[in-house]
């Protein structure tokens, strides 16, 4: 009678665990599909922190599979477990070569990616077949299941509505609560999809996926209307009256024409450790020797947005500002440019960028060839002997990049980024040492440790050019890309500094970075002190390169009658006045105080965020396709 009893009680939860084995078995399988893809992506991928998106996103799946009933639910369920199982082999496929995951950018620029293709057979591994492995070896199961289970699992409309809203809230409340975390924490990751890698480990895969596809919705919508013809006409007219403002006699045109062009662009080297010391040492020796022998920038600055390191690269090779929001080299990678590398070509240059880190982060793979370089060395093409900060060391890099360009077909121009002094700056070990006294241990202090590290191996580089003779015959550039201290840390800048009056103005002062420029037998040395930016050294190399000066919307700092620089924000300064957007606020830089706002300075705030809407404009209707 008791077990009768007992029995009974049973019966009802076991027959709903029965009825829903379909969906127990699927969660089980997807959770296994993804552990293993995440164990090959990253060894410390399954911290307790992913585990919560990843179960919300299979809630989220295994809801809509509740709105069908027996056969068709089963059959759902197995189109998902297929759906699934491409995805993760190819991200694992398209990881193994450029150590990256695959995004709608990617696929629909699938023309552009080199190597792949060619060498699928190589990316594929035994133990992928076992993410198909269940598919085949459910047939029999699942045929059993229709017939002996499903037949029997038949609810109304209603009671599956509710069970799939239900499961669907609590899969959106789970994955709400892990996008806001990351979107409070790292405000621009989710739409510059910076780092993918990093990004899958904090969502989980399909939420990444998903965060992608509605990233390349949303601006597909946003976009999806043709410019009228009067603004596209506004877009030339500004173009060609903002390439025409020079002096009538241009200052240095066509002294640097036929010569190799060198660009380095160095991790997070901000201007205020030129030429500064501490307890007696030099932070930057060799950069502040050879700027004397340079020509300097000393009111350069940083115009960077959502993509950081990218958006560094993509002004100073086209000249066009960043995106309004995400990273230009995502969301723009299947556009037409008017690079620096490009008109280059023109003049039978060859054209290589080199970088140290994986091929596909900010996805450089596809945006070189869409800026025209004939070839990407990077992560694959160096040997990894040495590691300091993220990856390949500064000392490696530019040692092995020197041995490459010594090959190069010249005339050449050569695009190097550096990484070792890439943020948190917490390889302390690898940098070596450096007494930085009272800062030992902050964030400032082990920054300065990374960029005297990072000088170091500059002053090697451009010795060792120097003793192959590779400087002679060229024009070497370097520039620093974005803020080295975030502005939490701004207090530990200003004490260094000996900064007392903290306000935005004094913050922006110390958003610049160095620009150097050598070129051969020291010639032109001194210092530039207009206002300027990452916009404006396309067009000035133009002019040193004698190369056509269009569809730019930088100016050439050797001879441009104004000076301009604006930042994403709307903020902008033109040598005299700064303006804060986000306090509506005007400075006078001579003084530092605060001014009212007047109508000349009411319509140039007008007249450049107008600027940032027509490049804004241009790259989303890809208006350099046609422009002449």
């Amino acid at each position: 009678m008791l077990l009768k009893t007992i029995g009974e009680k049973l019966k009802k939860p076991l027959n709903i665990l029965l009825n829903n084995s379909d969906i127990l078995i699927f969660f089980i399988i997807f959770f296994i599909k993804f552990a293993v893809y995440g164990k090959e992506i990253s060894p410390d991928y399954f911290d307790k922190g992913v585990y919560i998106p990843i179960i919300g996103s299979i809630l989220i799946l295994l809801s809509i599979a509740l709105l069908f009933n027996g056969e068709k639910r089963v059959k759902v369920l197995y189109i998902m477990d297929i759906v699934i199982s491409v995805i993760l082999i190819a991200d694992l496929m398209y990881f193994r070569y450029y150590k990256d995951i695959l995004t709608i950018s990617l696929l629909r620029n699938a023309k552009l990616l080199t190597g792949v293709t060619s060498s699928v057979k190589g990316l594929i591994k035994l133990q992928d077949f076992l993410f198909l492995a269940d598919i085949i070896l459910m047939r029999p199961i699942k045929r059993l299941y229709v017939n002996k289970i499903a037949k029997l699992n038949k609810q109304k409309l209603l009671l599956r509505s509710a069970k799939f809203a239900v499961i669907l809230a609590i899969g959106v409340a789970i994955n709400g609560m892990s996008l806001y975390k990351v979107s409070i924490e790292q405000p621009t990751l989710l739409t510059s999809m910076s780092n993918r890698i990093y990004l899958t480990k904090l969502i989980g895969n399909l939420n990444l996926h998903a965060v992608d596809i509605y990233n390349t919705a949303t601006n597909k919508i946003k976009n999806s209307k043709p410019l009228p013809a009067e603004k596209e006409k506004s877009i030339e007219t500004f173009l060609s009256s903002n390439n025409g403002v020079t002096v009538q006699q241009k200052n240095l045109k066509g002294v640097a024409e036929g010569k190799n062009l060198i660009v380095i662009q160095v991790e997070a080297l901000q201007q205020f450790v030129i030429d500064k010391s501490i307890n007696g040492q030099e932070i930057t020796p060799n950069l502040n020797k050879w700027l004397k022998s340079s020509l300097y920038f000393n009111n350069y600055f940083y115009q960077v947005a959502g993509g950081n390191t990218s958006d560094a690269e993509f002004m100073s090779n086209n000249s066009l500002y960043p995106a309004e929001s995400g990273a230009a080299y995502y969301i723009y990678s299947g556009n037409t440019y008017n690079s620096l590398a490009q008109s280059l070509k023109s003049k039978n240059y060859y054209t290589a960028a080199l970088h140290g880190n994986s091929e596909g982060f900010w996805n450089r793979n596809v945006m070189y060839k869409a800026e025209g370089f004939d070839d990407f060395y990077g992560q694959r093409s160096f040997t990894l002997d040495e590691n300091v900060g993220l990856g390949l060391s500064d000392k490696s890099f530019l040692t092995q990049s020197v041995e490459k360009m010594s090959q190069f077909k010249k005339p050449y121009y050569s695009f190097l980024v550096t990484l070792s002094s890439h943020f948190p700056y917490n390889d302390t070990k690898g940098y070596g040492e450096f007494n930085v006294g009272e800062y030992e241990g902050t964030l400032l202090g082990n920054y300065l440790k990374a960029i005297h590290y990072t000088d170091e191996q500059l002053g090697m580089f451009l010795q060792q050019l120097h003793d192959k003779g590779m400087d002679k015959d060229s024009l070497i550039v370097l520039y620093g890309d974005h803020f080295a201290i975030p502005k939490e840390n701004a207090d530990e800048l200003y004490k260094f500094e000996n900064v007392t009056n903290k306000n935005d103005l004094q913050w922006y002062q110390y958003q610049k970075v160095p620009l150097i420029i050598h070129f051969p037998n020291d010639e032109y040395k001194g210092v530039n002190s207009a206002y300027c930016g990452q916009m404006d050294l396309y067009p000035t190399l133009a002019n040193l390169l004698n190369l056509p000066e269009k569809n730019m919307f930088g100016n050439d700092i050797l001879n441009s009658k104004e000076q301009k620089v604006i930042f994403r924000n709307g903020s902008f300064t033109d040598g005299k006045v700064f303006y804060i957007s986000w306090t509506n606020t005007y400075y006078d830089i001579s003084t530092g105080q605060k001014i009212p706002e007047t109508a000349e300075l009411k319509e140039k705030k007008e007249q450049y965020l107008s600027e940032l809407q027509y490049s804004d404009d241009l790259l989303n209707h890809n208006l350099l396709k046609t422009m002449k």
